[in-house]
């Protein structure tokens, strides 16, 4: 089978926002004007395509990001809506990985949120570019050029905005394009037949000041255009187009328009912008890897005659289809029925069907191209992060990180039966979700979940009856505790035993130190002159990550190095076994010295409340350990920026809701982890004794 369209024609892009800013209507729209859908559904109603999860019907959020496709203007547009909530952001962080170009939502009042820095964080890190649309224009209190300055000021970014609104609030009724000076109107209810017309009087002077504006904005990042600006050159709509698409690509500018989604208004403009300032899979820069063999950095470049490669960035299980793997496809074609290799564990895996996704709909064929995004059957073993490559071109490409659970939460079978199910049921899930864990409890026996939150954990536990089948309770949420040191120690470790054969000798001596929050984990070998034979080195380097798994306080010991500098062995006894058991007798007493202090998580929360409560809410969050930030005012509404321990705030939704009559709203999202105060730790020590 021939590709159906070129490669210069596919836009691959994610719809990516705070909760609640409008992505899934905003797809909705986007798959209702370029025919995909003949109906649009709506959140409040739970009948959009794109949230198809019976929990997120029930919620009206979206839950895991879905893929779908569609045609504009002759263009194939693969879109990925994704997750608003803070406790699904690895459904946004590996569609990012995946993505050429990114299409970033606001509420056109509250501006940039929470969730909003965090996922342009995101796109930051996989420097995608991105185009924004200021959603819900028809709201009161609506203000496009506070978006804009938020934008700027909180995301670091520069904006720069093609269209000016028509109106704002209920007077909201289009925009004027700022490339053609006209004005796009929205009368009919669907919005499937905009008038364009000449600007009102009224606003042609904002309008050729605002255009200005963006051709100076444009002029500044490219050569050509700017000697043109400065000799006061004609410069036309198509020159000025691509040297913005340039600088998007770039990811230098960033387009804006505006829009109400839901009242359909604005999406088609949004989707022409999608077309001409976000790349084709040609036009970002070839993805890098390692050939395993060699070591070596090699690029595969968006092209169908290289050698094939793709990136797994999503395993589902599908009731119908069974085991779903999402892959995106970097290079190469590949037909069903093909053998690869999964570069990642070196293991031949055989393509079963492969499938175009929409939403929970599918859509077989029998090959698949660079710089497409489908799903396939069969893959056994393979799993998020892991490249599938041709087996006789192998390459390994960067894998997904994904942030460590920060709750956990005991879960219980309510009888024998549920209980043979759940282990599988807890499997497929923690395949599907990498933020998900589950395991033993090595002291009590129990079966403990990890997630991001108390949501993510609802959410796991509702998927377990609905679809496995599996009733099961949740016992109390407990926080994921860390712990680190304080000071340097020069630790000796022995392990010497003397039993009538050979004996066991093992000799190590280490430096454990302290490292920056957010470090993480080094182990580092400065052994010289073979005081310790290197066949021993991974034998202690195997007790040293042992004994990271809980330290002297029980829980998991972060940023600290270690340095392995001397030791001695024994000719005959010396084995790994000794080697290995003399590293964790080494760290065991190293980091009781160390002066350990406990971890705990600490959450970045955004309260939203009628300005008469603010007292109370304020000194609400400090009876929580909270520390405020900042307070802002947004059209007479105040919004608290504080850090907050995950320990206090479980069950705030409720004690925030009656403080404000129901009137207050919050988000959070893991910031970073902190020493215990001293005054807390009694509370987690009698947490750890019931």
């Amino acid at each position: 089978m021939e590709r159906q369209f070129p490669i210069e024609k596919y836009r691959n892009i994610g719809i990516i926002a705070h909760i609640d800013a409008g992505k899934t209507t905003t797809t909705e729209r986007v798959l209702f004007y370029s025919g995909r859908i003949h109906r649009m559904g709506e959140v409040h109603e739970g009948t959009t395509a794109m949230d198809f999860m019976v929990q997120e019907r029930e919620r009206g959020i979206t839950i895991t990001a879905a893929a779908t496709t569609s045609m504009w203007r002759d263009h194939r547009i693969n879109i990925i809506d994704t997750p608003g909530h803070v406790d699904f952001t690895a459904e946004v962080e590996r569609s990012l990985r995946v993505l050429d170009g990114g299409v970033v939502v606001f509420d056109a009042v509250s501006g940039v949120e929470a969730q909003s820095e965090t996922v342009w964080r995101q796109a930051d890190r996989y420097r995608v570019p991105r185009i924004c649309f200021v959603n819900k224009m028809d709201r009161v209190g609506a203000d496009f050029w506070n978006c804009i300055e938020m934008i700027r000021d909180r995301l670091q970014a520069r904006p720069v905005p093609i269209q000016i609104p028509i109106g704002a609030e209920d007077t909201f009724v289009g925009m004027i394009d700022l490339f053609t000076m006209q004005a796009v109107t929205f009368t009919d209810e669907l919005g499937a037949n905009p008038t364009i017309t000449d600007i009102p009087e009224e606003l042609r002077s904002e309008a050729e000041q605002r255009r200005h504006e963006l051709i100076e904005a444009i002029a500044e990042h490219d050569e050509d255009l700017l000697l043109k600006y400065l000799n006061d050159d004609e410069l036309s709509i198509e020159e000025l187009k691509a040297a913005l698409r340039r600088a998007t690509c770039r990811v230098a500018l960033v387009p804006v328009l505006c829009g109400a989604a839901l009242r359909n208004k604005g999406v088609q403009p949004l989707l022409d912008a999608v077309v001409d300032f976000l790349p084709s899979p040609t036009e970002v820069p070839a993805i890098e890897g390692i050939v395993p063999i060699s070591g070596l950095e090699e690029a595969r470049p968006s092209d169908d005659s290289a050698p094939f490669a793709a990136l797994a960035f999503k395993v589902v299980t599908d009731p119908f289809s069974g085991r779903l793997v999402y892959l995106r496809v970097y290079s190469g074609t590949a037909d069903a029925g093909m053998q690869m290799l999964n570069a990642s564990h070196d293991r031949r895996e055989r393509l079963g069907r492969l499938l175009f996704m929409h939403a929970d709909k599918r859509e077989e064929v029998s090959s698949i191209y660079a710089g497409e995004i489908v799903a396939a059957v069969g893959l056994k073993n393979t799993f998020t992060g892991d490249t599938l490559c041709q087996v006789n071109h192998p390459i390994t490409f960067e894998s997904i990180s994904f942030p460590d659970p920060v709750l956990h939460m005991a879960i219980e079978p309510k009888s024998r039966l549920d209980e043979d199910k759940l282990s599988t049921a807890l499997r497929r899930l923690s395949e599907e979700d990498p933020t998900f864990r589950a395991g033993q409890d090595p002291q009590t026996g129990e079966t403990i979940i990890g997630g991001m939150g108390e949501l993510h954990l609802e959410v796991i536990a509702d998927r377990l009856l609905r679809e496995f089948n599996v009733e099961a309770s949740l016992g109390a949420p407990q926080v994921a505790y860390k712990e680190t040191i304080q000071s340097s120690v020069e630790q000796e470790g022995r392990f010497i035993r003397q039993t009538g054969g050979r004996g066991q000798y093992g000799h190590v001596w280490l430096r454990i130190e302290p490292l920056e929050s957010g470090t993480g984990i080094q182990i580092e070998n400065g052994i010289v002159g073979g005081t310790i034979p290197k066949e021993f080195v991974p034998a202690v380097q195997s007790g040293i990550r042992d004994s990271f798994l809980a330290g002297p306080l029980g829980y998991p010991v972060v940023d600290v190095r270690v340095t392995i500098f001397d030791g001695s062995y024994h000719p005959v006894d010396s084995s790994e076994l000794a080697f290995h058991n003399a590293a964790v007798i080494a760290m065991r007493e190293g980091l009781e010295k160390a002066r350990p202090v406990t971890l705990e998580p600490i959450m970045q929360v955004e309260v939203m409340i009628p300005e008469e409560f603010l007292g109370e809410i304020s000194g609400a969050l400090n009876a929580r350990r909270g520390s405020i930030d900042e307070i802002q005012t947004r059209l007479g509404t105040k919004v608290i920026q504080a850090k907050v321990p995950l320990a206090t705030m479980f069950g705030y939704v409720n004690t925030l809701r009656s403080s404000t009559q129901g009137r207050g709203t919050y988000s959070m999202q893991f910031s970073h982890y902190q020493e215990v105060f001293h005054s807390a730790r009694e509370l987690i020590a009698k947490a750890g004794r019931n």
